[in-house]
């Protein structure tokens, strides 16, 4: 980094220098070296701006500006050839043309790069993408404030860059500042998951300051910038995640990793829960795993509070997740008090 700033400094110190000494317009030498200082700064603001600019912006900025320049020059041809006036107006349409033309292919060559496809180009123009691509994971507001990002981060699973980008930091302060205690509540936990991931040493964070002032919705916000670095995105948010897959933006989504990673229960197995209320239907007592997935168990309305042995005899996936339909047989299973030592002993069938 230090290298760099002195770098740019001997840039603008020898421009200055070159001005000192050259004295462009006829001006004296401390007034044209001021303008190469200011000529320089320019350049180097120009060149601290461009570096954040993708590959695909900046080759459509340059083709652009060389197709509006092209056609400049070809309309300054034609001016030319039909009029033999040779006066100032002429010279000012042509310059004016050109500058026209040449910004205006600037402009939509760089708002357009986005639709090249480099990679088809191979060398180094397919490597900046497949770099973002494999290194970049844009965070979105619901992963924060939900927390189990950060337990995932420390066990090493994601690894490149996280990217956080302001207008999520910027969503996040609105819900902390809320005048609804939950909101506030969930937007101080999103900012205090946020100190955490800082805090963790193997893991690079960073925040960008890219926005679409055109697009006013975050989550479409998110999805242009994942096209943009073309990465994915980290969500919980079930409608972002259909959304984004119609845009083709490929996501990570973290209720789908939770119920990747539950137990596998097949039907016929024994498991002990804890009957915590009673069913919908007659009979039926409701549990949960640790995990939080629901065990539904038919004849358990009656040992609500009460560790039991169930028999599961199916499981249902559903989009909200897993869920769990055994059976308790007093004759079988057995009970067990708070302590975990069985209370009534099973009865088996040779009994």
């Amino acid at each position: 980094m230090l290298d760099l700033i002195l770098v740019r400094v001997l840039f603008i110190a020898l421009l200055a220098l070159c001005a000192w000494f050259l004295r462009p317009f006829s001006w004296d030498s401390p007034l044209a070296a001021g303008f190469g200082v200011l000529l320089g700064g320019i350049v180097v603001l120009v060149e601290l701006r461009l570096k954040d600019v993708s590959l695909k912006r900046l080759i459509g900025a340059a083709i652009g500006s060389i197709m509006g320049i092209l056609g400049a020059f070809l309309i300054s041809m034609v001016l030319r050839q039909a009029s033999s006036d040779t006066t100032s107006t002429i010279s000012f349409i042509q310059i004016s043309t050109l500058l026209l033309m040449g910004y205006v292919g600037l402009i939509l060559g760089a708002t357009k790069g986005d639709l090249l496809n480099l990679a088809a180009l191979g060398g180094i123009f397919g490597g900046e993408n497949a770099q973002k691509g494999a290194s970049f994971k844009i965070l979105d507001t619901s992963v924060i404030i939900d927390g189990r990002i950060a337990d995932v981060m420390e066990t090493g699973f994601l690894d490149g860059v996280m990217v956080i980008p302001q207008f999520v930091l910027r969503e996040l302060q609105m819900v902390a500042d809320s005048s609804d205690s939950l909101k506030r509540n969930r937007g101080r936990r999103g900012l205090d998951v946020l100190q955490r991931i800082q805090k963790m040493p193997k893991l690079n964070i960073q925040i960008v300051e890219d926005d679409f002032a055109q697009v006013k919705e975050v989550d479409l916000k998110l999805i242009e910038l994942a096209k943009m670095y073309d990465c994915k995105i980290v969500t919980n948010d079930f409608n972002l995640n259909k959304v984004a897959q119609l845009h083709g933006v490929q996501v990570l989504n973290i209720n789908e990793l939770a119920n990747a990673m539950r137990p596998v229960v097949l039907p016929g197995e024994v498991m002990r829960v804890f009957i915590l209320k009673e069913g919908k239907e007659h009979s039926q007592g409701v549990a949960y795993l640790d995990d939080g997935t629901m065990v539904v168990v038919d004849n358990a309305r009656r040992m609500i509070s009460k560790t039991i042995d169930i028999a599961v005899t199916s499981v249902l996936q559903t989009t909200a997740g897993k869920m769990i339909f055994g059976r308790f047989d007093d004759r079988v299973h057995a009970v067990y008090d708070n302590k975990g030592a069985m209370k009534e002993a099973a009865i088996s069938h040779e009994a």
